[in-house]
């Protein structure tokens, strides 16, 4: 049931503000879920409403219909409150997670218990049992607990150091820990958590007797320093930062047994020096994929748990990058081995080095490998997502359909799937039984007060996905209104989509008296492989080329409706960054802009994602000069905001100094916006009102509306 209840202040909030408190109005939906075998069990994570952070451990019963709290942190906690260390705080930065409380959880292979952190703390749960969670003694602030498969014994990472204790709280030892004083065992670096979504450092043997157990020293990582200027009695915290051409950290993985001895695993890491991912299933050896520094090259390896030799059980290659795909490769029923790989323009389901999955059926990941085949989200057209079993033998079932876009999990029957659509409010999340719908899940969401109007466009010879958003008083024909271009516009990421919940704050934007324009361009996903790559060394040049064609195919269509002498521009981090870039390179288009967090210089952003790009600075430098805002200074000639946090470790706040810098030294008049103790995300209610309130006025002023 969904409870699109408004907000219980006695004085409604602006919608900045209830934007910042909902976290874009995700709490209160039910989310991070996971399916026991039998399918008799949906475990996931839910907030008590709209706008408490702090998430809860549900399960909801197939066969009575019906839902039991199985952990709350109030009660669990106390008075005492919850404490993050500086690790986890990090972590959650770099999977961009706002929640507090449980924001995830593991089970065994049974899902019979579960085990979460909370609060620098261990605590498993019977879910067999109406009992409480209890608290596992632990050392120091436990990160990613997870329970080894047959469910005896949890491992933990702390303080550089993988751990273990029993289920029962017993023998809490060590099995490794940090033999230098910038190595830590049992944790993604920071090149796998920010751009290769593998926040994991550790997977259990199905037997529960080992563990493949990343090991990572970030000595030869150079040091950044990040201040927080604001409080200048504090001291700027050291931050091993790789930046592009720069040395990453030096990663090895290793077989750990519960005594503490361990092996190696052996492959050629001069040539695979990145660990992208990691699969162990009873099905079959671990499985590990390696690539170049290039990302041209990827292998998938089996690993001989007996002495950590590896062997090659499957080669990739691509001239300009090859796709890592959450959830593969991994091994499949009866030792099937499962990749994701292009073929005939298409991001396709491998069984064993055969394509399987349609042509034009676009896999955007990996849900789950089981015995009926592979489960993945994928999508025919761009702007909706399907959920879709592939059999091995190649047989598609769609579980999902529609003009929306669907997450979910799936075991033994039961399907849990969460829908979005641009003809609802919110989202959906229903439970279904051997394809029947049974139960739809509570739901408190809070309603925004409005539902987004969004005109979906194919833009230009491209058919660039587009959506148009006019003020929801506006009469067609009417008036002319000023436009707000609002990209991401970057390489992998999308931002039309068939959901309303994505357009809220386009949404409310466009009621401030604009047009808005959200354009997809090349290089954002479930175009075809083609498409991702026609970005590599010219992306300056190819994404704002779209964003002209899309607001000049938007004009044509509405020519009563926009006037293109008024064309603003904003967007954060890479938005932020094609936005200056608008204004710096085609003023006769753009007349305004506001960059959040922009990259100003490539030079100065981390090397997995930015060599994918435009390569390594030393074999490229002329893409990398071709592809900075800092030579174009001098061309400013419209307004330009510039926003950034000032303790951002992501995009770090010297993008937007070098740029504000580069900028007065060309005598061009600019907007500089720090946000004092604000990272690379702005989640506090007060600022991120203001902000946008600061950002409209801005654009009102510059745009004369």
């Amino acid at each position: 049931m969904v409870d699109l209840l408004p907000p219980a202040d006695e004085q409604a909030p602006s919608f900045p503000r209830l934007f910042a408190r909902t976290l874009r109005f995700t709490l209160g939906v039910p989310r991070t879920f996971s399916v026991s075998p039998d399918g008799q069990r949906v475990l996931f994570v839910r907030t008590e409403s709209g706008t408490s952070r702090t998430g809860a451990l549900w399960a909801y019963d197939v066969v009575s219909g019906k839902e039991r709290l199985v952990a709350d942190p109030a009660q669990l906690l106390g008075d005492a409150g919850e404490q993050l260390s500086a690790e986890e705080r990090s972590r959650r930065e770099r999977s961009r997670e706002s929640g507090a409380g449980i924001v995830s959880y593991a089970t065994d292979e049974a899902a019979a218990t579960a085990v979460f952190a909370l609060s620098g703390g261990a605590w498993v749960v019977d879910l067999d049992v109406d009992g409480p969670a209890r608290a596992l003694p632990t050392v120091g602030a436990v990160i990613d607990p997870r329970l080894d498969p047959t469910g005896r014994r949890i491992a933990y990472a702390s303080s550089g150091a993988l751990r273990v204790v029993e289920v029962d709280g017993a023998e809490e030892r060590v099995l490794v820990e940090p033999d230098g004083d910038e190595v830590v065992w049992g944790q993604a670096e920071f090149v796998a958590a920010e751009d290769m979504d593998r926040d994991r450092g550790y997977w259990w043997a199905p037997d529960g007797n080992s563990l493949l157990v990343e090991r990572y020293d970030n000595s030869p990582v150079q040091v950044w320093y990040v201040a927080d200027p604001a409080n200048p009695d504090r001291e700027p915290v050291a931050h091993r930062y790789p930046a592009a051409g720069t040395p990453d950290a030096d990663v090895t993985l290793w077989l750990v047994r519960l005594d503490g001895t361990r092996s190696q695993v052996a492959w050629d890491r001069a040539a695979f020096p990145y660990f992208t991912r990691a699969s162990w299933t009873p099905h079959g050896d671990p499985l590990v994929q390696v690539m170049s520094r290039d990302q041209k090259h990827a292998q998938v390896l089996a690993i001989d748990v007996g002495n950590g030799a590896t062997r090659v059980v499957r080669e990739q290659r691509d001239d300009v990058w090859v796709d890592l795909v959450v959830g593969a490769p991994g091994y499949g029923s009866g030792g099937r081995l499962v990749t994701c790989e292009d073929s005939e323009d298409t991001k396709r389901v491998f069984i064993d080095g055969e394509p399987v999955s349609p042509v034009g059926m676009q896999v955007r990941g990996v849900v789950s490998i089981d015995e009926d085949g592979v489960l993945v989200a994928a999508s025919t057209e761009p702007t909706e997502v399907q959920l879709v079993r592939i059999g091995y033998a190649g047989a598609v079932t769609e579980l999902t359909a529609g003009v929306a876009v669907h997450t979910g999990e799936s075991a033994g029957g039961t399907t849990v799937v969460t829908r979005g659509a641009l003809d609802a409010d919110g989202v959906r999340v229903s439970v279904h039984r051997e394809g029947t719908e049974v139960a739809e899940l509570a739901n408190h969401q809070v309603y925004a007060g409005f539902r987004p109007q969004v005109r979906l466009l194919r833009a230009g010879e491209r058919e660039l996905r587009t959506a148009v958003l006019f003020p929801h008083d506006h009469e067609p024909g009417s008036r002319r209104l000023p436009v707000v271009m609002d990209p991401y516009g970057g390489p992998h990421g999308q931002m039309v989509v068939t959901a309303s919940r994505a357009f809220l704050e386009s949404q409310w934007l466009a009621d401030q008296g604009f047009c808005v324009i959200v354009a997809d361009g090349r290089g954002t996903p479930a175009r075809g492989p083609a498409w991702d790559r026609s970005v590599r060394d010219v992306i300056a040049e190819v994404t704002l080329a779209d964003q002209v064609e899309a607001l000049a195919a938007v004009a044509a269509e509405y020519p009563e409706d926009i006037d293109t002498g008024r064309v603003g521009i904003t967007g954060w981090s890479y938005g932020g960054y094609l936005a200056a870039l608008a204004v710096l390179c085609r003023p006769d288009v753009f007349h305004a802009a506001v960059a959040g967090a922009p990259v100003s210089d490539w030079r100065l952003y981390d090397t997995f994602y930015t060599e994918r790009y435009v390569g390594h600075p030393d074999a490229q430098p002329k893409v990398y000069d071709a592809t900075s805002l800092l030579p174009l200074a001098h061309r400013l000639e419209r307004p330009l905001m510039i926003i950034h946090g000032m303790v951002d470790d992501n995009v770090v706040v010297a993008h937007s100094l070098r740029l504000s810098s580069a900028l007065l030294a060309a005598g061009r008049p600019h907007t500089v916006l720090p946000l004092t103790g604000v990272t690379h995300m702005t989640p506090q209610e007060v600022v991120a009102e203001n902000l946008k309130l600061l950002q409209v006025n801005f654009l009102r002023s510059a745009l004369g509306a």
